[in-house]
Formats: C-alpha cells, structure tokens, sequence
C-alpha cells in the first residue's frame, strides 16, 4: 500500500536523517492494520481491545527507555573528556592567579637567607611565617576545591622552604644549647628564639584545633626541641666524656667539679634564665630534674666499673651526704626554689646495699693484706736478739694490737660516716677479719714453738715474746668490745670469744710446756732413795719454778693468776706422776715414815713458795699430795678401804690403776685388803663435780709387767 499525501506531509526530517525508522515505522503500521481487520471481523474478540492497549504501551515504554538509555551512553562518551579538560583548565587558571606571588618567592628566600646569615632572626622568622602562610594558603585552596594536582606544582615552587627552617632551627639549637652563657653575657639573643620558638608553637596549636588539613612541616613541636636540647647540652657537657678516671683521686676531682658546675649552673638559670622565658616553661624545675636523673644515670655507669675502695666511699657519700647537703643542692643560694626532695634518692636503696657491699669486700682484702703484714712483722720480732718492749708498767708487748684495732676502728669509723648499715657491715667484717687473724696469729705461736723445740736457744727470748702476746691478747680481748660506737651493739660474738680464749690456751700451753721440759729432769730423780735421804731436789723445783714466776709476772695479773694457777697444777701433777711410776716400794715401817716425812717436806715447801707467789692456799691443787701421804702414812692397812673411800670422794677422778700403785708404794698392802679396796671402789662409783679440776686423770700408770711366756697357753 502506497503512502498517501498526509503521510508524506507528516514524515519528519528525522525520518529522512533515519530511513531505518521509516521501514520499521511502515512494517508497524502494516502489522496494526492487519491485526485490527481481523479483530473487527471477529467481534467476540473486542472484549480484548483493553488489555492489547494496555500491554502494548508497557512495550511502548520498554523501547523508548532501551533507546534514550543508549542515546545517553553514546552522548557521556565525549561529555567525560570535556570534563577532564574543563577541570585542568580551572587548575591552571588558578595557579595563573597567584602566579605573581609566586614569582617572588625565590626573591623573599635569597632575602630571609641573608638575615639568617647576618642573625636578625625576628626579621628572617617574620618572612619565613609569611612564606609558610602564603604557602598555607595556596594549597588550602586547592584542597577545598579539589585540586590536588595542582599542589605539587605550587610546592614545587616553596622547596626553599625546608632549607630556611633547618638553617633557623640550627641557630635556635646553637642558641639555646649556649643559653647558660648567652643570659649572662647576651640574654637578647636567647630571648629572641624563645620568642621564635613560642610564635611556631602558637601555629602548631592552632593548625591543630582549626585546619582542615596539616601543611607539610606540621606540627614543629619546637617548644619540645627547645627541651630536648637544653637537656641534651647539660648531659653532654658533664655525663658523656669518653673516659673518665675511676681512681680515687680521679674521681674525687670529677665529682667536685660536678658539685661546683652544677650549683653554678643552677643559680644562673634560677636568677637569670627564670627571667627570659614564660612561666609556664617551669625552666627551673626542668633544668633541676635534668640533673638529677643524668646523675642517677651517672653514678650507675660508674658503679659498673671495678672500683677500688676509695672510690666507692667517694660515690656513697657524694650520693648520700654532699649531694642534699648545704654545699650542694641544699645551697642557700638555690634554696627555696631548688629541691630535689620529691625526685627521689640519686641511688636506690638496693643499688646503696649492693655498692655497700662491693665497698665491705674491697676492705676486707685491704684489711687482710694489713693484717697479714702485721702478722710477718711480728713473727720476725719473735726471732730478734732483744726483749720485747714495754710498757710503763713494765709488761711485755708489741705493738699488734694497736696496729689492728686502730685500723678496724678507722674503717668502721669511716663506714659511720655514711650509713648505719654500712657500718654495721664493716662492723661484722671487722669481727669476722680479726677472728681469722687471731687464727693464723695461733698458727704462727705454733710454728715458732716447733722452731724452739728444735732448739731451746730459738728463738732467744722465746718466753718473753709469749708473754707479750698473752699481754697482746689481753689488749685485743678488751678493747674488741669497743669497736662499735653504739654501746648497745658491742657485745663480742661467742666465736671471737672462743678464738680469743684459744689463742690465750695456746699461748700459755707453749709457756707450762716450757715449764715443763725445765723441771722433767728434777722430776725424773723422784721417788728414789737419794730424794728419799733428804736431798735439795725440790729446792731446784723451786727455783725453777721461781724463775718462771718472776717472767710471769711480766704479764698482766689476770693472765698472771691463770699462768700461776696451772704452773702449780702442772708441778702437783708431776710429782704425782713421779710417785706412781713404781720405781720404788717401801721395804720397811721406817721407810714409809721417811717417805711420809719427805711427802710432807716438799708439799708444805711447794705451798709455801706459790702462797708466796701469791696463790691462795684454797686454789692450790698441792693439798692432794697431803691427801696422798695420809694414805701411806696410816698405820693400820685394815683401815684403808675407809681412808680411801674418803680420798676418791675429794678427787673423783682417781681410778682404780692410780689406788693401786698407791697400794704398792706402801709395800705392806696383802692381796685380800687391795682386793676389798678395789672393790669398796667399785662399789662406790664417784661423778665429777660441774667445777672440779682433773688433778688425776692426766696422770698415766704405767702397765703392770706380765710374767714372761714361751706360748700363747695360760702362765703358770
């Protein structure tokens, strides 16, 4: 079907710019026509004309939505690049706009530089703030508008901007660690980049409560630098040396030239440095507690270091005492505003203990090494062709107790003078040291009297030298209780007491065995028939006895009343030992009477030389001997169970062996009256009294002589 007049009319220049849609438009209109004759020719299908228009314009809209879907996606194909190009051409317009200022930028650089050069600082800082605002500015703008491609290009144009910083930041540093100087010589200067440095801090804190964003650089925190570095120069100028002389003397100049610099430098920043800065910068407080923690970290290195002695007292007293004294940080001059009472202790209680004891340890080997040399001095004395000295009272002695008790009582003295701990630890050290001493002091009267025993004649004055140190002991055992200051932390350990007392035993062991090898010859010719006639071998005893008696008087009365008590013990024991060795058996009545008369003689000269000596005759051990001869002088050998009952009840330590060679002596004792002796003995079995003296038992009875035998059968 051809296209009529009207439809020719109505067909669009669209239409003819598109003759795709000119057929399409023809092929729906042939197909509607077709669609619609059939449906007037089949009239029960109107009843559907509703819903074909209804679904057919659904379909209407599908296409016209497909179609300007597709129109939209062909046109934004080009739209986006003439976006991109509007974008970088609103860029470029606004750098264009701040392109004169930024022309002169490099002009204001070359300006600021020359100021920094010449250290007009207020005026080069002034330019740099502007610089960094105009800066700021620029690229605050740029943010805003979403222009970040374009601040590259504008910081490209400010990198002289971090050289200006560095080179003004280096002077402030350079000021700032030469402020101690500068605020007494030129405080204008200092002043000036504490002016600088609060004009940056105010920027930081308001670019950080105000700004949408942080320009490069941001925040400086020069304020915290400024801190960093004064704290810096105080460490460095008196804590960081490379090497440091750790000897006493060394150290005791480095510590008082710490002492001087710092209550120097503190009086200036508390007059002078106080007064340039603002308050709040609590300088003073700053500078103080700068110090005192450099000193904590001070004293720590030094302390790892192998201190001798002196150098430890040095850094516990300067640490404990000089520091919070008036000579230090205690100084009127610094006082009230300085006061480190709230920092804290420069060394911790334990690092104190530990110093205190690495200091003990260092004078205890010092002590030792004395006393050691003390000891090999005095036992060259021993040999020596002379006397000890006296004193002027005419007593022996030398002069090792003086030697180490004024050398403990300076250390503990000293230890004083810092803490009460450290010298309680000297204390028990001092103690301990001379406990040991008095040790090797023993050893050495040992091997001196193994020299002597070699030779009598070495060393020549051997008695005498054993008195001085009875004498010596005597001197020590009083004078240790006044070692410590406090009276009420004097009393003597009991393991000093007992090495005293050994050394005072051993002493006069070495004095009565010197006793003892000058009367053992005299000894030897008792009992015997020449003794028995009345001869003058205990007048010898006596002036041996005498003689050793006038040496013993050489020594103090407490030593001379013990030496005098055993030398007297020792001559009873030995007459009685002499007795009981069974060289003789009285043959008659009138032998035993002159044995009983002789027993007599010679107790009662013995008593009568020590009462003259000055022993009492209730501390004399010779009343046994008088015991013993009424045992030979009874009459009656039927009585002497009862005499003897009695005998073992005054000396319990007499045994059986020692009744019997008694017995023997007599010469008339018969077998039945031993036996009923020995066994009224047993019978009556005796315990040692807690305070009585063995008169009896250190004598030995010799073995009875068994009668001789071929085999080993039973005798005959």
């Amino acid at each position: 079907m051809g296209m009529s007049a009207e439809d020719k009319r109505t067909v669009s220049p669209r239409d003819e710019e598109w003759p795709e849609a000119e057929k399409a438009e023809k092929l729906a209109r042939g197909a509607a026509l077709k669609w619609a004759s059939g449906v007037f020719y089949r009239p029960e299908k109107l009843e559907g004309l509703g819903q074909y228009r209804s679904r057919e314009t659904q379909r209407n809209s599908s296409i016209q939505s497909r179609l300007k879907s597709t129109i939209q996606s062909y046109l934004e194909g080009g739209l986006q690049q003439m976006r991109a190009l509007m974008a970088e051409h609103v860029q470029l317009a606004s750098v264009v706009q701040v392109l004169p200022q930024l022309f002169s930028v490099h002009e204001v650089f070359s300006h600021t530089l020359q100021l920094l050069s010449g250290q007009q600082l207020l005026e080069a800082h002034a330019e740099l703030m502007m610089m960094e605002h105009l800066r700021d500015d620029i690229l605050s703008q740029l943010h805003l508008r979403g222009l970040s491609s374009a601040q590259a290009t504008v910081l490209s144009y400010f990198g002289g901007l971090q050289e200006l910083n560095e080179s003004l930041a280096k002077q402030l540093w350079d000021i700032v660690g030469s402020s101690l100087r500068l605020v007494r010589e030129d405080p204008v200067l200092f002043v000036t980049a504490v002016r600088i440095i609060e004009r940056e801090e105010k920027i930081d804190d308001t670019l950080l409560l105000e700004a949408t964003f942080l320009p490069p650089g941001r925040p400086k925190g020069w304020r915290q630098k400024f801190y960093h570095v004064l704290q810096e120069t105080i460490t460095g100028a008196h804590f960081h040396a490379a090497h440091m002389d750790t000897e006493g003397p060394g150290l005791a100049r480095h510590l008082a030239a710490l002492q001087k610099d710092i209550v120097s430098e503190l009086r200036v920043v508390k007059d002078l440095m106080v007064q340039c800065v603002p308050a709040h910068y609590n300088i003073l407080r700053v500078c103080t507690v700068t110090y005192h923690q450099a000193l904590i970290s001070h004293l720590q290195d030094i302390l790892r270091e192998d201190l001798d002695k002196q150098a430890l007292f040095l850094l516990l007293e300067w640490a404990l005492r000089v520091y919070h004294s008036p000579e230090m940080m205690g100084h009127p001059d610094l006082l009230p505003e300085v006061d480190v009472s709230a920092l804290g202790p420069l060394m911790s209680p334990e690092l104190v203990d530990q110093t205190e004891r690495k200091y003990v340890v260092k004078v205890k080997a010092s002590v030792l090494e004395w006393m050691q040399r003390t000891l090999e001095v005095e036992f060259k004395e021993w040999f020596r062709e002379e006397e000890p000295e006296t004193d002027h009272q005419g007593f022996f002695q030398s002069a090792l107790p003086v030697i180490v008790m004024q050398m403990l009582n300076e250390n503990i003295r000293v230890a004083s003078l810092i803490t009460d701990s450290l010298q309680q630890k000297v204390y028990n050290m001092a103690l301990e040291e001379l406990e040991a001493f008095l040790g090797r002091l023993r050893e050495a009267l040992v091997q001196c009297g193994k020299e002597h025993q070699k030779d009598r004649t070495i060393p020549k004055y051997y008695v005498s030298y054993l008195l001085a140190m009875l004498n010596n002991n005597l001197a020590l055992s009083s004078s240790v209780s006044f070692l410590h200051p406090d009276t009420a932390h004097r009393e003597v350990p009991m393991s000093l007491r007992a090495a005293l007392d050994r050394m005072q035993k051993k002493a006069c062991q070495l004095l009565l065995e010197e006793l003892l090898l000058d009367l053992q010859p005299l000894c030897l010719q008792l009992p015997s028939r020449k003794w028995l006639s009345g001869s003058q071998l205990i007048s010898s005893m006596c002036e041996v006895i005498d003689k050793y008696a006038k040496d013993f008087s050489r020594v103090r009365k407490p030593i001379f009343m013990l030496l005098l008590t055993e030398s007297e013990l020792l001559v009873t024991s030995q007459y009685l030992r002499a007795l009981m060795q069974k060289k003789m058996v009285c043959k008659s009545e009138e032998e035993r009477g002159q044995l009983c008369d002789r027993l007599l003689q010679d107790a009662t000269q013995l008593r009568e030389l020590f009462c003259g000596l000055g022993l009492d005759q209730s501390q004399q051990s010779l009343e046994a001997v008088f015991a013993l001869r009424e045992l030979i002088c009874l009459k009656d050998p039927a009585l002497l169970s009862l005499e003897v009952l009695g005998f073992i009840t005054k000396y319990p330590d007499v045994s059986d062996e020692h009744i019997s060679t008694l017995l023997d002596l007599r010469g008339d004792v018969s077998k039945e009256v031993r036996h009923m002796v020995l066994e009224m003995m047993a019978q009556h079995p005796q315990v040692l009294p807690e305070r009585y003296r063995p008169i009896f038992s250190t004598i030995l009875v010799p073995a009875p002589e068994l009668p001789f035998c071929l085999r080993k059968g039973k005798c005959a």
